[in-house]
């Protein structure tokens, strides 16, 4: 099996300029083989070794942050793909790149869709950051043209791919029982959204991290939500002149009976001994699952530098002996199983349906994106009532019917009328 898959990324910054860009590095540098056994997927390995990874285009906002993340890039492959920037640059790389295989998504939250679309459009498979998208009814134009294309779209969602949570799904699981009820975390630092993002405003912190969780569990148990309410709060960023939330909180109510609050901030002091503060527990009938993604027991503190912890897992440098350096972990995996996926697409002739048990698929995401689009409505209205001393008494309701929003002191409003 030889050839070559050639990549754009489009949107360089905290994560497309860093995972992404690295990880399309190292593929490009040595193929995919090194990585497929981390995924399960070495059965593979021989056939896709010979399968040459080209990054052909970088597109950003501006041409500055385009031409610094080329020269990173060159840095590490000694090729420089070629820039683009602007408003649409990706409509710009579909009509240079004829033959264009992969497009890479790590835009902000509320311009995925049309990336995505435009891609599939194309004929281009697609491996785009959480969340696929913001809208169910996006997501289901996402979903339809993917399939009537025969196209990947991987959705990033890396915490299926986090050792921890490989046991709990295998194994752990199983031992504690059916599941009653659960928390996840995700608490993100006050930078996020006072510096490293200018579109806070555009999102919450839910809509941001709360993804991975809720992707989390719906890998654990494939049980589709029934209900949710949802709050938020804005006393913190209002300081910065952003009005955004502060923190996001939602508690999903899922067909197998059991309930997961899920928390979310991004205003946690830059102070604290980590990059972020998560985890995750779930109680069922029979024991109980905690897992700490922020301290894993790996800790450390010096002079003038505090007691600081850090999550190897996610991603880290393998040193090689000419001085370069390797880049592994849970992070790296889940772009990994959409390319592979993409391979096996293009060289095998394989079809999504035969595929969609190795990556996380447009229908793992539009279950994700029927539970945010929802929470950011009850979440909205409640946080209106609060403010008028009425309590928070909206709720989201999923059935036959759709997704209805069940509103006591106004009117029942439904904004889907398909089934999930």
């Amino acid at each position: 099996m030889e050839g070559r898959v050639k990549i754009a990324l489009v949107g360089a910054g905290m994560f497309g300029g860093d995972v992404h860009m690295r990880a399309y590095a190292d593929l490009q540098r040595f193929g995919i083989g090194a990585q497929l056994a981390r995924v399960g997927l070495d059965k593979w390995t021989r056939d896709l070794a010979p399968i040459e990874f080209e990054l052909v285009a970088i597109a950003t906002k501006s041409e500055t942050s385009a031409q610094r993340a080329q020269k990173s890039y060159k840095e590490l492959t000694g090729k420089a793909p070629k820039t683009y920037f602007g408003k649409t640059p990706w409509l710009d790389i579909l009509k240079d790149v004829k033959d264009l295989d992969v497009m890479a998504v790590a835009t902000p939250d509320n311009l995925h869709t049309e990336v995505i679309l435009a891609a599939l459009k194309n004929g281009t498979h697609v491996i785009t950051e959480k969340p696929m998208c913001l809208n169910i009814h996006e997501a289901d134009q996402i979903v339809e043209l993917a399939k009537k294309k025969n196209l990947i779209v991987s959705v990033d969602m890396h915490k299926r791919y986090d050792p921890d949570h490989l046991r709990i799904r295998d194994d752990i699981k199983n031992r504690i029982g059916a599941p009653l009820y659960g928390t996840a975390y995700l608490e993100e630092p006050l930078e996020v959204s006072t510096s490293t993002f200018k579109w806070a405003e555009q999102s919450d912190p839910f809509s941001y991290v709360g993804p991975h969780w809720v992707d989390l569990i719906w890998h654990y148990y494939k049980s589709k939500p029934l209900s949710l309410t949802a709050v938020g709060q804005k006393r913190r960023l209002i300081r910065n002149n952003i009005n955004a939330y502060d923190a996001v909180q939602v508690r999903v109510d899922f067909d197998n009976g059991m309930s997961i609050n899920f928390h979310n901030n991004w205003i946690t002091p830059p102070d604290f001994e980590g990059p972020v503060n998560q985890g995750h527990e779930i109680v069922g009938a029979d024991g109980k699952v905690e897992s700490d993604q922020q301290y894993r027991g790996f800790r450390w503190w010096n002079k003038g530098g505090g007691s600081r912890t850090s999550n190897n897992h996610f991603t880290r440098d393998i040193a090689r002996p000419d001085g370069s350096k390797a880049y592994i972990g849970y992070g790296v995996d889940s772009l990994t199983v959409g390319m592979a996926a993409v391979c096996r697409r293009k060289f095998s002739r394989e079809k999504r349906e035969q595929l969609a048990d190795i990556y996380p698929t447009a229908e793992d995401g539009r279950i994700v994106v029927a539970i945010v689009h929802a929470a950011g409505i009850v979440r909205d209205l409640n946080f209106k009532y609060m403010q008028e001393g009425r309590g928070a008494p909206v709720t989201a309701r999923f059935d036959k019917d759709g997704i209805a929003i069940v509103d006591p002191l106004g009117k029942i409003e439904r904004i889907y009328a398909k089934p999930l």
